[in-house]
Parts: structure tokens; sequence; C-alpha cells
């Protein structure tokens, strides 16, 4: 059985056929559980009239209409300990027919340990007719590089049960994230678990349109934009959400880990050269080197 958490608010214009990639799986045990967050158009329409279709696969909630991130906390947190494989799906995008099967073939050697599948990501604009692969990663996963950079995109990831029962245990000791998905990154990388990147061909088309509450978004504009977000503290203020959000939970954490984050959250907090310091200690590192330069020079500006 494999259980999937699916955030919906004001999806009506894609949310049908999202609906129907996860009917079309080849893996057919599964239970789809839809948290509408208080949608003003017909997303609750679409989801009864599934429902109808599908009594036996298909559980309907409401959200706390706080936002994404709060949605799925929830549903994270309702679940039971026992609730087996869990997978996250957005409202828009589109599954491949073996996506959930394909997680759960690479997840079957970890049935003793903790662990979470994530991968790549078919980068789908429908509108121009662009489909382009997501890039893999260069280097390992680690703490060090979640404290400041997430590779683990949501609507790829399923966790296995042991990584499950951490995460249902953990979203009720936590409060507010700034998403669920890097979250789980750090909560899996600090408790000691295993990341399963998967370098291969991507199962999902994401789709790209003017209301992604993430998006993808490339080009010099969207660079731009990224690089002022960051001048004007939203980065820091996303690390140290996330931060505040593992303190709740240390008792969960590895010791090692405890001194990871420990040495990092003392390191933003000093200044000028000790920062730098301070932060060339813990080594933290993001995947590409010119990521990891950007975030050098973020560090050196006091915006980490």
């Amino acid at each position: 059985m494999v259980t999937i958490l699916m955030g919906v608010w004001n999806g009506a214009q894609h949310l049908q056929m999202q609906l129907d990639s996860i009917v079309a799986q080849h893996h057919t045990n599964w239970h789809l559980f839809c948290s509408d967050d208080g949608s003003s158009d017909d997303s609750m329409d679409i989801l009864q009239r599934f429902a109808r279709q599908y009594p036996s696969q298909i559980t309907i909630r409401k959200g706390p209409k706080k936002g994404f991130a709060a949605n799925y906390m929830a549903m994270i947190s309702a679940m039971e300990h026992d609730v087996g494989f869990v997978c996250f799906a957005d409202q828009d995008d589109v599954w491949l027919p073996d996506k959930i099967g394909r997680a759960l073939a690479c997840l079957g050697e970890y049935e003793n340990h903790p662990a979470l599948y994530c991968g790549r990501r078919i980068i789908w604009t429908p509108e121009r007719g662009r489909e382009t692969w997501s890039p893999t990663i260069g280097r390992q996963c680690s703490l060090r590089n979640a404290l400041v950079e997430n590779i683990a995109s949501g609507n790829t990831i399923m966790l296995n049960p042991k990584a499950a029962a951490l995460a249902i245990k953990a979203a009720k000791q936590t409060s507010s994230v700034f998403a669920h998905d890097w979250w789980l990154y750090l909560l899996l990388t600090g408790c000691g678990g295993t990341i399963h990147f998967d370098p291969g061909k991507p199962q999902i088309l994401y789709r790209q349109h003017r209301n992604n509450a993430i998006g993808n978004r490339q080009g010099l504009s969207a660079q731009f934009h990224r690089k002022k977000a960051v001048i004007c503290g939203l980065f820091s203020d996303r690390v140290g959400r996330n931060l505040d959000a593992l303190r709740l939970v240390q008792d969960m954490l590895t010791p090692a880990a405890r001194h990871v984050i420990r040495d990092f959250a003392k390191a933003r907090k000093t200044k000028g050269v000790h920062r730098l310091v301070a932060l060339i200690r813990v080594a933290p590192y993001r995947q590409t080197w010119l990521g990891t330069i950007g975030f050098w020079g973020a560090a050196s500006l006091g915006r980490v």
C-alpha cells in the first residue's frame, strides 16, 4: 500500500489530469489523501466526483488554510504510524505510469532503515511545448547540504515505512516550516536516514505556469530575482525557520547532527571574518560549484 498526500488549493484547471495520471499508475495499490485548503473554484467538485468513481481509494479533508507547507505538514501529522509507504503529489503535475513502481523498486534495498526516495523531473511548459529534464546531483546528500539547499523535490519524494514513521512523529512536534520537502530532507539526514536520489529517467511532468507555489523559473530574470531575494534576507529567513523546526525535534537527531546544527546556528550569529571562519569549520555546501560560490557570497554579506 502506498499513501499519496496531495494538497489542493484552487487547482481545478489542472487537477483532473493529475488524478487521471494517478489512476493510470502501473502500481494500483494506493490510497489518495487530499486536503483542500479552502478552494474557491471547482476543486472540491472534482475531488468529490473522483471519490464517487473510486470510493475506496480517496479520503478528502479540510486543510488548515495556512499555506501549502502547513497543509502538507497537517496531512503528515494526521497519518497513522503504520501507514507504510508515503509519497507526495502536487495538484497540477502529470505522473508517468511507472512513477510509484520506480520509487518502490529503489526503496526495496532499505527495508530495515529509514529512507527517502527523490529524483529528477521533466520541467514541462505545455503552452510552449517545452520539456527539459532537471539536472542530477553532483555531490553527496547530507545534512551539511540540506542546511543550505533542498535537493528533494516534494513531487518526487517517497518515504519508506520507517521514514514515514519518523516524519509523523516529528510533524507532531514541529511548528511552521518553509517547505515540507526541504524539512523532510533535513529530518532524514539529521536522523541518520538514507537519501536515494534517482539519477535516471524522470517519472513526472512538472507543470510550469504562473500560479506555481514555487516553480522552476530559469533565465537571467529568474537569477536576478533569486539574488535580490538573498540580499533582502529571504534565504536567511528560510534557513532560520528550518533551524527552529530542527530544534523542536532535536531529541530525534543523531549526536553528530545536533553538533553540526549547533555549530551552524552559532556561526550564523557571528560577524565578519569570524562568521566565515566558523562556517568553514561546519563546511556546508551546495550541489554545484556555482551554487556553493553563491552561498559563500551570501555568507560574506551576512545573508545566511
